[in-house]
């Protein structure tokens, strides 16, 4: 039996003995493990809100403004399943306040940034920090409780605070801009983060996998698709100066898809990768992430849009653009309740239909906006529309990639689809951003006042991300149909819940799966 084995076998029996002080000290772990889960997911919004008051104190350009959502992402998705497996190597405890350490610093020098690169770096530091401290979260958790009800509670509590992150982000953020600065949503995080890391060297206790040697460590892996995906982005986003014929430009393409092809080799060879590409062979797993990343990109380039046009335009403050964005989490979280009840007599192909085409809906329609429009006309149902369809296909996407995916791959399987909806995100938002900086920049040269120019490139970003995510309507028919019962995957955890977690033989990616439940609110 591997050691992880034994020591998830050591806690359940201490669990299951009711012995009061083990219970207390399974319950302390759960809060640390739900609040540092909390953190990570409400940086994400957080942020988002700030986005205008940093440009104007930094004077940041539109294409530096979307690296402060791009490093984060970048860094988060190339470092996730990495992550993972560093939290076995080197001991889940250790991991986990490495982690937190990194956040709370890299929050705390974001905080006192003084130009756009500053704050760029440390938004990426942030990033890694967050893809070493999520997958500890909730394989930390797996070794505190007992297989059962307790356990379930115990997910249940952490996916509903995952969720909870992004719709407590948007008002908090807008809180904070407003009575302080925009610093405050990243020093935030620096009081949070120290009393996180006293109580978890108080609370946890050490725990290490069957990993045992550096090298399986996937370095060569982790660093071609982390230095692929940013190449490619950069590319992408250097276009406003350079144009896609240029000689940069197309270097850095060719070399952003050479590092990724390199990753692909390395992964078919090396023999402890990040990603096992056999895994592809089950039906759904490629068609499942080719939708993640497809919602990734239109979710991430409506709630960037949507940020800048409430405020440059409509004239709302931080709180008030934060207040009216939380219809998206809010419907986000019952699409997810009411899904989790269907889905088992439905199966997840209709569901996902059904979701991508109200959430195009929703976003076709919110490509309405106009400078002198009102938010209950032009945002209010759009938004709610769209996030609604968002929340119906995030859990049934889940339940399609794990279908007929053998216990011991599961939690793989599920961490990919959050992975592949943050590099959705990453290179959508980067070339929606491009063009429609293009666009508000030709319609200001032809003497169109800023409101209207700035509405017009905003209106076309939408219209570009609702075109990627209809994309998603042939992809939804190209899975397989329901062949068997389907076990609903919850809402709040979509891909915490232990599928794979609580069998002993997947201690590397089962605990990769920890931030993709707050996944839904980025």
């Amino acid at each position: 039996m591997s050691s992880e084995a034994t020591a998830s076998s050591e806690t359940m029996t201490g669990s299951k003995s009711g012995a009061p002080g083990r219970s207390r000290a399974s319950w302390a772990v759960l809060a640390v493990c739900c609040l540092a889960q909390f953190m990570v997911v409400l940086d994400v919004s957080i942020v988002n809100i700030a986005l205008p008051s940093m440009q104007d104190d930094l004077g940041m350009s539109a294409g530096g403004l979307q690296w402060v959502v791009n490093a984060y992402t970048l860094a988060f998705a190339g470092l996730l399943l990495f992550g993972g497996r560093a939290a076995d190597l080197f001991g889940r405890r250790r991991v986990f306040v490495f982690g937190l350490a990194l956040f709370t610093l890299a929050s705390l020098g974001g905080g006192l940034a003084q130009n756009e690169t500053q704050l760029i770096i440390a938004r990426a530091v942030q990033g890694l920090g967050g893809a070493v401290l999520a997958p500890a979260t909730l394989s930390l958790l797996m070794t505190s409780f007992a297989e059962g009800r307790e356990r379930t509670r115990a997910v249940g509590a952490w996916g509903a605070t995952a969720a909870s992150g992004g719709a407590f982000g948007t008002v908090l953020g807008g809180v904070l801009t407003d009575v302080a600065n925009w610093r405050w949503v990243l020093f935030v995080n620096v009081p949070i983060g120290a009393l996180l890391i006293v109580a978890a060297r108080a609370v946890l206790v050490e725990s290490r996998g069957r990993v045992n040697r550096l090298r399986d460590l996937d370095v060569p892996g982790t660093l071609t698709v982390t230095g692929g995906l940013v190449l490619l982005v950069y590319a992408i986003v250097r276009t406003e100066s350079d144009s896609w014929t240029s000689a940069s430009t197309i270097g850095m393409l060719a070399g952003g898809v050479a590092l990724l092809t390199a990753f692909l080799v390395i992964e078919a060879t090396s023999d402890n990768p990040l990603v096992p590409l056999g895994i592809f062979r089950y039906p759904g797993i490629a068609v499942a992430n080719c939708i993640a990343a497809v919602l990734g990109a239109g979710m991430f380039a409506v709630l960037f849009f949507l940020t800048l046009y409430l405020q440059r335009v409509q004239g709302f403050s931080p709180l008030r653009a934060g207040v009216a964005i939380l219809p998206m989490p809010v419907a986000i979280i019952i699409a997810s309740q009411t899904v989790t009840r269907v889905i088992g007599r439905l199966g997840p192909r209709p569901i996902i239909l059904t979701g991508v085409v109200l959430g195009a809906a929703g976003q076709f329609w919110m490509t309405g906006i106009s400078a002198g429009g009102s938010y209950w006309a032009e945002v209010f149902g759009p938004i709610s529309l769209m996030s609604f369809g968002v929340g119906t296909v995030m859990v049934a996407m889940v339940s399609a990639a794990t279908a007929g995916v053998p216990l011991h791959m599961a939690g793989l399987a599920s961490g990919l689809i959050n992975t592949g909806r943050q590099i959705g995100a990453a290179v959508g938002l980067a070339v929606v951003t491009t063009l429609a900086a293009n666009r508000t920049a030709h319609e200001t040269s032809h003497g169109a006042a800023v409101p209207d120019a700035l509405t017009s490139g905003y209106s076309f970003g939408l219209l570009l991300a609702a075109c990627v995510f209809v994309v998603g309507v042939p992809l939804a028919l190209l899975l397989p149909r329901r062949r068997g019962p389907v076990v609903p995957v919850p809402a709040a955890a979509s891909e915490g819940e232990p599928l794979a977690v609580a069998d002993a033989d997947v201690p590397v990616n089962a605990g990769v799966v920890a931030q993709a439940a707050g996944g839904a609110e980025s």
